[in-house]
């Protein structure tokens, strides 16, 4: 094990050194949330780990896999830790339930609430439970409730004022909203089209019922949730092999077998005309391809069965989308400054010209409409709300809500 007071020093030093680089990357902007991470020492709730890896910046630790290999808990790198804490706007004296329980985090929720608030962290897995009591007891958090259950379903937790889920979610649960008092703050890392997105919440009296609207969103990456609200990407795999997979966050197209062909066709490239630079943010250009095409997915090659059908700059994460017989997806080439990424589309199958014309218009919309401008505005509703009550560009439908996305009135 490691011994986390041999370098006591060197602790200090590295966890000072993340949080100057989170103020100065922009992610930390609150005093409280800077003086917390500053205080609470990251590493002794990840024992066995080294130091440098401890205090990464931007990288998580993973702490449990599954006997597949998959990851199903994980201490979430500071930088994520702090764009929530944010975006959660914890004062001293609220309580806060936290849905995925590691210790860490509990332990920064409890010096920002205070003597006087209070905090209760959920998680399902008991082992993950039990690491969470002892490490914040062994640290002086005990005041700290710690329960088992899948926090999907109803808790012995009424009025909160932040709901703080830390691990991936697909759909968002009822007894979230219900267990939030009014004006209370749900942030939760939510898979929308496959776009996964860190999005604070509030809880608002609308004329039919509560509802959730959207303050923030931050593109994130989460351990997906586990429980009953736990969902799976469908995988259409195109020409009946793995070499080309399509990955549908909310259903298979209704007839996914008109793909059977579209590789038997000349792959058409168009390029767009589309120019960014290499380190904008592509965040609303991500949900402009969801909003705007019904069929979008993502698309990922398998390298060791990789013929050259396909082109994508990225094989295991390109956006994409589905129209009846054909599909298409981005690309990106260096344009001749080097500072710069142009877009195109590849598009294959019987209307492959019209399809990529189709999603480059999409691209240009963006670039003239909303590039550099605001989030889509977000909004969950009760699965049973009719499509008159929903205002939205695009009505997703999960199991126990509706999401709605919408552009902010230019």
């Amino acid at each position: 094990m490691t011994n986390t007071t041999v370098e006591p020093d060197e602790a200090r030093r590295l966890r000072n050194k993340v949080v100057d680089e989170l103020r100065a990357d922009g992610t930390l902007s609150s005093p409280q949330v800077e003086a917390v991470m500053r205080k609470v020492p990251r590493h002794a709730f990840i024992p066995d780990t080294p130091l440098d890896k401890a205090y990464d910046t931007y990288a998580a630790v993973i702490t449990k896999t599954d006997e597949h290999g998959v990851q199903t808990s994980s201490v979430s790198a500071p930088q994520i830790q702090a764009m929530m804490l944010e975006q959660a706007q914890v004062k001293p004296g609220m309580r806060v339930l936290e849905i995925g329980s590691g210790g860490l985090n509990a332990a920064y929720l409890a010096e920002l609430v205070g003597p006087d608030g209070a905090v209760v962290t959920v998680d399902i897995d008991a082992s993950v439970t039990d690491r969470a009591s002892w490490l914040l007891e062994e640290h002086g958090y005990d005041q700290v409730r710690v329960l088992t259950a899948d926090a999907a379903e109803p808790l012995p937790v009424e009025g909160a004022d932040v709901v703080l889920v830390t691990a991936g979610a697909w759909d968002i649960a009822p007894a979230w909203i219900a267990q939030l008092k009014q004006g209370g703050r749900l942030v939760v890392p939510l898979r929308m089209r496959g776009l996964t997105r860190s999005i604070a919440f509030t809880r608002v009296a609308g004329e039919h019922g509560p509802y959730l609207e959207s303050e923030s969103a931050r593109i994130c990456g989460f351990v997906p949730m586990q429980g009953s609200t736990a969902h799976r990407e469908d995988l259409l795999l195109v020409n009946g092999t793995p070499e080309i997979g399509l990955r549908f966050d909310d259903g298979l197209p209704s007839d996914p077998h008109r793909l059977n062909n579209a590789v038997t066709f000349p792959r058409h490239e168009l390029w767009t005309s589309v120019v960014i630079g290499l380190s904008e943010l592509i965040d609303t250009l991500q949900m402009a391809m969801a909003i705007s095409l019904p069929g979008f997915c993502t698309m990922a090659v398998d390298e060791d069965l990789d013929t050259g059908l396909v082109a994508p700059v990225n094989k295991r994460f390109s956006l994409a989308a589905v129209e009846d017989d054909t599909f298409a997806y981005l690309v990106t080439r260096r344009t001749g400054d080097n500072k710069h990424i142009e877009y195109g589309v590849h598009a294959l199958g019987p209307h492959a010209k019209q399809f990529a014309d189709k999603v480059a218009d999409v691209l240009r919309g963006w670039k003239t409409d909303r590039r550099g401008g605001p989030s889509p505005v977000i909004r969950i509703y009760p699965a049973d709300t009719p499509d008159d009550q929903i205002p939205a560009d695009r009505v997703i439908d999960k199991v126990r809500s509706r999401v709605s996305l919408s552009w902010p009135s230019a």
